[in-house]
């Protein structure tokens, strides 16, 4: 009995070192998108836009320009202009503004998970002197993205050992990280978490719908997306983005509060 407990135990599963491995998704995850140099657009891709569910591509004068913010990954677009449209398995790496997400170029998505936790401890403990503290908010969001944050907590990902913690109430928080294209009804409620929220404060937009409202757009029942609310610091893209990418923001959130503390 000892014996098979020694065995399960020392099996490499422990979140001591990186479980992932450098495999950081299944080759057919489609993680982010990314628009290839084309000399001159073919006249067959001019309607490409067409088949974007969520509206996220846009052609003017034989230019394309696509928005990672709204993008949720359907894959339409890779399989109407293959040339053109490339969907990789790496995560849609976040953003400090909005326009930023315009264009996708990917340019820390190749750091591991446990790269990234470590420097975000570092930040952390020199910021803040001690853990830092997130408010997750479903302001209207399918639960997509709420499996994705919820799995950071499970023993893979275990972002505790990082030194961040989930907590009950805005007023011990110092990062809201908000889901959904924040639906009318959860719309003074948000304001009001904001407003219970200690500064300096930082609103981290998590998913398509939360950066731009996604799929369900601008409508009269959704304010299409929370900065539409509140003001947002970090937005990050997918649907739903990955836990690393979550991570990857939220060491951006950290940098934001350096600099408003």
């Amino acid at each position: 009995m000892a014996e098979d407990k020694r065995d399960i135990l020392g099996n490499s599963v422990e979140t001591l070192r990186d479980p992932l491995k450098g495999d950081r998704a299944p080759p057919n995850y489609r993680g982010n998108v990314s628009l290839a140099s084309v000399p001159i657009l073919p006249e067959k891709y001019w309607q490409v836009e067409e088949v974007c569910a969520s509206r996220a591509i846009r052609i003017a004068k034989e230019q394309i320009t696509l928005d990672m913010g709204k993008c949720i990954l359907c894959g339409r677009c890779g399989e109407a202009a293959p040339d053109i449209f490339k969907i990789g398995s790496k995560y849609a790496p976040p953003a400090k503004t909005r326009g930023d997400l315009v264009e996708s170029s990917g340019s820390e998505a190749d750091k591991s998970y446990e790269a990234v936790g470590k420097e975000l401890k570092e930040k952390i403990g020199k910021i803040l002197g001690r853990s830092l503290a997130v408010r997750e908010v479903d302001a209207g969001s399918c639960n997509g993205c709420e499996v994705e944050i919820t799995a950071l907590n499970n023993p893979v990902y275990d972002i505790e050992r990082f030194g961040i913690h989930f907590v009950a109430s805005p007023r011990h928080a110092d990062v809201l990280l908000v889901t959904g294209p924040a639906s009318r009804n959860m719309e003074v409620a948000l304001k009001r978490t904001y407003e219970a929220t200690p500064d300096p404060k930082i609103v981290v937009a998590v998913g398509a719908c939360g950066c731009s409202g996604g799929i369900f757009g601008d409508t009269c029942a959704t304010t299409g997306g929370i900065d539409k609310v509140v003001p947002v610091d970090v937005y990050i893209p997918g649907c739903p983005p990955r836990p690393e990418a979550l991570l990857h923001g939220l060491l951006m959130a950290v940098d934001r509060i350096g600099k408003a503390a």
